[in-house]
């Protein structure tokens, strides 16, 4: 995965957005519907209707970013919300993008002794 920069925020847009959207109708949905500038660096994630593709959305300063990632077999962990969205740090991003819910991540302990 394309790691970004460290300190981006990262926004998950709850429930369902149609996929026939480019970037013009995702930055809509980023600035109307999440309330964000879609042009402040800030990561906004959308998931379609099957749960199985999802698009992100980023602008690096230069120009907006889309990529998209279809999972061949089961679905992406999404969250339901009143407030129509999310927040995540990149770390959850990753997890969310491997296809494991980064909702039930627990951290290991560190070991007390060696061997």
């Amino acid at each position: 995965m394309i790691a970004p920069p460290p300190g981006t925020r990262v926004w998950l847009a709850c429930g369902r957005t149609d996929m026939r959207k480019g970037m013009d109708g995702l930055a809509m949905l980023a600035q109307q519907v999440l309330n964000e500038d879609p042009f402040g660096g800030a990561l906004f994630a959308f998931r379609g209707r099957g749960g199985g593709l999802v698009k992100l959305l980023w602008y690096d300063g230069q120009g907006l970013c889309l990529f998209s990632k279809r999972l061949e077999s089961g679905h992406f962990v999404w969250p339901m919300t009143e407030t129509g969205r999310v927040g995540l740090t990149p770390a959850q991003l990753s997890m969310l993008l491997e296809g494991i819910d980064w909702r039930m991540a627990r951290r290991v302990p560190r070991p007390a002794l060696a061997g």
